[in-house]
């Protein structure tokens, strides 16, 4: 687990001019980084604050904000001891379907080994079945690691896939957890939807060794949430080298420019390969791009 990394990451912010000390936020932050001191609301502690803005809804002033700006990374577990030191299971019980309303699969997987290392009641809370979070929005996009087979033994391996070099399920970038454990100090490839078909031997000429997340740079929705979460993955999950691999045609440059974004906007450089296929799956360009042009 990393504690007291400075990372960008997304954090609340208190408008102090409209705050009216009211309270209504404090008691909607399961996490308790909020207090009322001298009549006003108050991020007491950051490592504590998620980012998710669950306290937003019940500020009747409007005086909540989100903004993403550097500060400590948020720490489940420190979050956990705060709130199992009140007491409260109610509170507990609060933060924890919290993270299951915004699919923070990372963190409740945190939650249940803690809870079950200290032989917590609600442990089972956190809904986690082989080691993974079940989403219950969306059965498809449930979290899985695949086990990587070694060679057959005296010829037996009956549920090794032999052409499939893919680690992890989901893998569209709306859809991934990018602070899953899959994801951490790995090498990620991010591919445009299109090269798989168009290239013979993705898997094992690219997609080998990697974590993977896909996107179209032209008809996807929400790039945004693409740019978010590429940032995360660079400064959160912390992966080593990123591979964009993408197709020749001019739109598809977009994802190449997205990470490029992503980097330099987090203020951490990861080495970066592109890698262009034509359209018959021929690769025209594969290079490593210097730290100057991101």
């Amino acid at each position: 687990m990393m504690t007291n990394r400075v990372v960008k990451r997304k954090i609340i912010k208190i408008d102090e001019e409209k705050c009216d000390g009211c309270g209504a936020c404090v008691p909607n932050c399961p996490e308790g980084a909020i207090r009322i001191i001298n009549g006003k609301a108050r991020l007491v502690n950051e490592l504590n604050c998620d980012g998710l803005g669950a306290c937003i809804g019940h500020c009747p002033r409007g005086a909540i904000t989100i903004e993403e700006r550097e500060t400590a990374a948020f720490d489940e577990i420190q979050v956990l001891k705060e709130i199992i030191k009140t007491g409260d299971p109610a509170v507990l019980i609060k933060h924890i379907e919290h993270l299951k309303e915004h699919r923070e699969y990372e963190y409740l997987k945190q939650a249940r080994e803690y809870l079950l290392g200290i032989g917590h009641p609600l442990a089972d809370k956190c809904t986690v079945e082989r080691g993974f979070v079940h989403n219950p929005l969306c059965p498809g996009s449930k979290p899985v690691v695949f086990e990587q087979f070694s060679e057959p033994k005296n010829g037996i391996n009956e549920v090794r896939v032999p052409h499939s070099c893919l680690s992890h399920w989901p893998v569209q970038l709306h859809l991934i957890n990018p602070v899953a454990g899959h994801y951490r100090n790995s090498n990620l490839l991010v591919a445009a939807d299109c090269v798989p078909f168009a290239m013979d031997g993705f898997h094992q000429k690219y997609l080998r060794g990697k974590s993977l997340a896909i996107a179209c740079p032209k008809l996807d929705h929400g790039q945004e949430v693409y740019l978010d979460k590429l940032k995360r993955l660079i400064n959160e999950a912390e992966v080593d080298t990123i591979t964009v691999v993408i197709m020749e045609v001019p739109c598809c440059f977009g994802l190449a420019r997205l990470v490029r974004r992503a980097m330099a906007e987090s203020g951490r450089f990861v080495p970066l390969r592109l890698v262009v296929v034509s359209i018959r799956g021929v690769v025209v360009k594969d290079e490593w791009l210097k730290e100057s042009n991101v």
